[in-house]
């Protein structure tokens, strides 16, 4: 089978044989895979994302079981599921063993090649309604959102969300902030992608590089009060700013690091003038995962694609990633 693992830095291709089931395991036969930034850190070899062997990067896929192992009880032979990145925290609260494995990081091998062999509970049902590549866009960027828009906010109907970006995380917060009937403002560098936001339905847009001052707009927005909650995917010194978004005892949703920083400066008089929260969002469990999938299945929400592109295409789509000018997922067909 074809397979892709990070050496030196690099993203190298090889072949390898079809990986053997142990007791405990399925083996799922990938039809797509969709990347996250996440993926570029590990194959660049970024701070602590460097892996310290040839490991198998990417932790977001979407397939069919064609084997299980003979202890294993969760799935049968044909099922289609995706992969889960912390795949021990299966339900309740964080703790440090529950993330202790995190797939296509730098200690555990993720799921870039043809066929995948893996426990169990690394793996969820997906609903009929989805295609492969769209199952593949969940298992990060959608259940981030979920958990950064509904596990995690105490927003109510009509409440104000701001979400920065066009990405993945930004597109599926944006269509939960929607499910959850929340008023939601959303930026971006491209009145192109503004546009498609609006129809996602967003019910106000900024272009933060037409207007510079982009935080007086969602001043302007909100009567001078500022948001309830900002979903924040750039991280770095950029949390300064969606401090200066929220109202009073708002929320300051922390999900990515897309500038790549993960020290910035804070302002801490803002923090406590405005008795403002920082949530730090790290994915989400399993059963997590589960109640957004039915809620998505119910209201039958699609993921947005940007682009999919080969298998033997990686590379190349790692490198748009980077790019940045995407709008919704990039996806791998397998």
């Amino acid at each position: 089978m074809k397979i892709y693992r990070v050496q030196n830095s690099k993203l190298v291709p090889t072949e390898e044989n079809i990986p053997n089931v142990r007791e405990n395991e399925i083996l799922v036969k990938i039809k797509a895979l969709s990347l996250n930034y996440r993926d570029l850190l590990v194959t660049e070899g970024i701070a602590h994302w460097k892996p310290n062997e040839a490991r198998v990067p990417v932790s977001d896929a979407a397939g069919e079981i064609v084997e299980i192992g003979k202890s294993t009880s969760r799935f049968k032979v044909g099922d289609r599921v995706t992969s889960l990145i912390v795949p021990n925290w299966e339900h309740g609260k964080l703790s440090p063993e529950k993330i202790n494995i995190a797939i296509g990081g730098p200690s555990s091998d993720g799921v870039l090649a043809e066929y995948v062999s893996l426990p169990e509970n690394h793996f969820c049902k997906i609903p009929d309604y989805l295609s492969y590549q769209e199952a593949a866009t969940l298992p990060v960027a959608a259940l981030t959102a979920w958990n950064a828009v509904i596990e995690q906010s105490n927003l109510k109907l009509g409440d104000t969300i701001l979400i920065i970006g066009t990405g993945g995380v930004s597109l599926f917060a944006l269509q939960f902030a929607k499910l959850a009937g929340y008023k939601a403002i959303i930026t971006s560098s491209s009145d192109e992608k503004l546009i498609k936001a609006k129809a996602l339905g967003a019910h106000h847009t900024i272009n933060y590089k037409i207007h510079k001052n982009w935080i007086q707009e969602v001043m302007n927005l909100t009567a001078g009060q500022g948001v309830d909650q900002v979903v924040d995917v750039v991280g770095g010194n950029h949390i300064s700013e969606s401090l200066k978004c929220i109202k009073s005892e708002g929320i300051v949703s922390m999900v990515g690091v897309i500038d790549g920083k993960t020290v910035g400066s804070i302002d801490t008089g803002t923090i406590m003038y405005k008795a403002a929260k920082i949530q730090g969002i790290e994915t989400g469990s399993t059963e997590m995962y589960k109640r957004m999938l039915n809620a998505m299945d119910l209201h039958k929400v699609k993921p947005v694609i940007n682009k999919v592109f080969p298998f033997a295409q990686v590379p190349e789509a790692l490198s748009y990633l980077k790019n940045g000018s995407h709008f919704g997922k990039l996806c791998i067909e397998v």
